[in-house]
């Protein structure tokens, strides 16, 4: 099993995009999926019009109280199932802080399914806190997206000091730009100046129509633009990221 979480320290930067179209294109292929979304704003689950399905899960979840497969419910897609978030994840980091072991729990809770699924994706809020540090710790891979601005770029340059300060293994760490402008210069002279760096994949996701229609359509955008340059543009970078990581 292997265990992706798509992650920045910013929002709004195509993050829950990312995790949708790739759970759905990972499923498409035959693995056995589970997109787990940790971000209480829940974004995930509506893409997929599938609800939490207990009050408090996340809380209870992180406490103890219950075990992932608890709340664990299908898509609608074949091979892809998903732990929809709901408003206790905002506490997530208090739970964590309070119990033993706080740093290991995610760990162990996607331990416990490591028979039942082939990937896993975690949807990560945004910040920088002792959640995210379990989310370090359980994944495989740390995929940030980012948008090609110095803002945007400057947050990356933050979490590689983070990961360096805490010993946290660097290598997991690979990195995509997302929603490029190729009208805008600076998008483009960054894509030219990281793209020299090795931990980010060449394919990117441009700012397109279709993304944004994900919202009307709830729903990822191969099941509904399955030609479109936007659904391309997806697969090539679930291609790279799998030979990085499934080879």
């Amino acid at each position: 099993m292997t265990v992706y979480a798509f992650y920045n320290q910013k929002g709004g930067v195509g993050k829950t995009a990312a995790t949708v179209n790739l759970a759905y294109l990972a499923a498409e292929e035959g693995w056995r999926t589970l997109l787990w979304d940790l971000d209480p704003q829940g974004a995930a689950g509506f893409y997929f019009q599938v609800d939490a399905i207990m009050k408090n899960g996340a809380k209870k979840l992180l406490s103890n109280e219950i075990e992932l497969a608890d709340i664990v419910q299908p898509s609608g897609y074949a091979n892809l199932d998903i732990i929809s978030s709901d408003a206790s994840a905002r506490n997530a980091e208090v739970v964590l802080s309070e119990i033993k072991q706080g740093k290991r729990r995610i760990k162990s809770a996607v331990n416990a399914i490591k028979n039942d699924y082939d990937i896993v994706i975690i949807d990560c809020p945004p910040g920088l806190s002792v959640l995210h540090d379990n989310i370090f710790h359980a994944a495989d891979f740390i995929i940030v997206p980012n948008i090609p601005t110095t803002l945007s770029m400057r947050s990356y340059d933050t979490v590689l000091a983070y990961f360096r300060q805490n010993n946290l293994d660097e290598s997991k760490i690979k990195s995509f730009f997302s929603m490029v402008d190729h009208r805008k210069n600076l998008h483009n002279e960054v894509l030219h100046e990281y793209h020299k760096n090795k931990t980010f994949f060449k394919n990117y996701i441009p700012y397109l129509s279709d993304v944004e229609k994900m919202g009307q359509r709830l729903a990822p955008v191969p099941t509904f633009a399955s030609s479109s340059y936007a659904s391309q543009c997806y697969r090539d970078l679930w291609k790279e990221i799998k030979k990085v990581s499934l080879a």
